[in-house]
């Protein structure tokens, strides 16, 4: 028989719906409620990416650390199952606390990833545009989230390596994001056989400069029919900024879709911009992190209580799965005679019309 006496976080007036605080408002086995951070230093040394999902229609909570040091990305990922107590962000070794909701972040994983971390907002939060995505008639992804950048100080270990993390010399990222959003488990029936993926192209971009914070987001499919654009500059202030419908340039390394220089042309016609983008480290979140279409473990999949795993992989060699997911690089940005920081996220497989990509196997000449 289930327990469903309340929850400590029954007793703040936080009740969006008429149930307990640990039952969400769907049904749907896919509902999610989860964080990114990426910490990253500014020359292409490290970069961090730590993470937590709560997926209370199947009663899973589950964490990830990856750190990529030069050829080298290590990985430390946990899950365990849900509990009552929603406020209590830990899973194995990885915590993540909320000192000042929106401003200041404690993290921490004491396990072959070593770091203490205070993450601290450089500017107010940010709405990213409703997602919205659906396979025929079926709804298979409603996302809300929000994206903000800041300072980080603390210390990150792994491998013998030790970072001393300072925000004059680094930048952190975030997303917060819930709704619903595929997981592992599940048969997509008649709605996936006759509604095939032909292609995805991706960009989810959030950069720090010193007195102002730009997101970009594009997302199109096979034909390059836009589902999602978005480009915002936030200044202290100020009201935000509309850079209009962002247009990317960019160049592949030969053989791969791995992306090697971007421009993003922002603006309007009366004042055209460009976000030049120099690529320094680079994380395939498909490797380590748990993200489709890994193979070893994806997030809000049962792995039993208290697992914890530990991973180092070679980046030297080939990781096939790869290719057929989002990776995030680390970046160093100019923009209007500014030098920024930040990340550029980017995803391209199958067909896309305007990259020139005309299938899965189609790749940069």
């Amino acid at each position: 028989m289930a327990d469903d006496r309340p929850v400590p976080l029954d007793e703040y007036p936080v009740h969006q719906v008429p149930l307990s605080m640990k039952h969400v408002a769907s049904g749907d086995r896919n509902a999610y409620d989860r964080c990114i951070f990426h910490v990253f230093d500014h020359d292409g040394r490290a970069l961090l990416i730590l993470g937590l999902g709560v997926y209370p229609n199947v009663g899973v909570i589950d964490a990830y650390a990856t750190l990529r040091t030069g050829d080298i990305l290590h990985a430390v990922r946990a899950s365990d199952a849900l509990g009552d107590d929603r406020m209590r962000l830990v899973v194995g070794p990885l915590r993540i606390e909320v000192e000042e909701p929106l401003r200041r972040f404690r993290l921490t994983c004491d396990d072959s990833i070593s770091c203490d971390l205070t993450w601290t907002a450089g500017f107010p939060a940010l709405w990213e545009p409703h997602h919205l995505q659906r396979r025929g008639d079926r709804l298979t992804l409603e996302g809300r989230r929000f994206v903000q950048a800041g300072g980080v100080s603390g210390v990150i270990r792994a491998g013998g390596e030790e970072f001393r993390v300072d925000p004059a010399g680094w930048s952190g990222t975030r997303d917060r994001s819930w709704g619903v959003r595929p997981i592992p488990g599940e048969d997509g029936g008649r709605l996936a056989q006759e509604n095939p993926a032909e292609g995805f192209h991706w960009i989810w971009c959030p950069v720090r400069f010193e007195d102002r914070f730009l997101m970009v987001i594009t997302q199109e499919d096979a034909d390059g029919y836009r589902t999602l654009n978005d480009a915002t500059l936030v200044r202290p202030g100020h009201r935000d900024r509309q850079l209009g419908w962002p247009r990317s340039e960019i160049s592949y390394r030969s053989g791969t879709r791995h992306p090697e220089r971007a421009v993003v042309h922002l603006g309007d016609p009366r004042k055209p911009l460009e976000l030049q983008v120099e690529f320094l480290a680079s994380s395939p979140l498909a490797i380590g992190a748990g993200y489709p279409p890994a193979d070893d473990w994806q997030h809000g999949t049962w792995q039993g209580r208290a697992w914890t795993d530990r991973r180092t992989y070679d980046m030297t060699a080939p990781h096939p799965r790869a290719a057929y997911g989002v990776t995030d690089h680390s970046a160093r940005f100019r923009l209007d005679g500014r030098t920024g920081h930040g990340i550029f996220e980017h995803g391209s497989f199958g067909r896309h019309d305007p990259s020139g990509f005309t299938g899965f196997d189609s790749v940069a000449p």
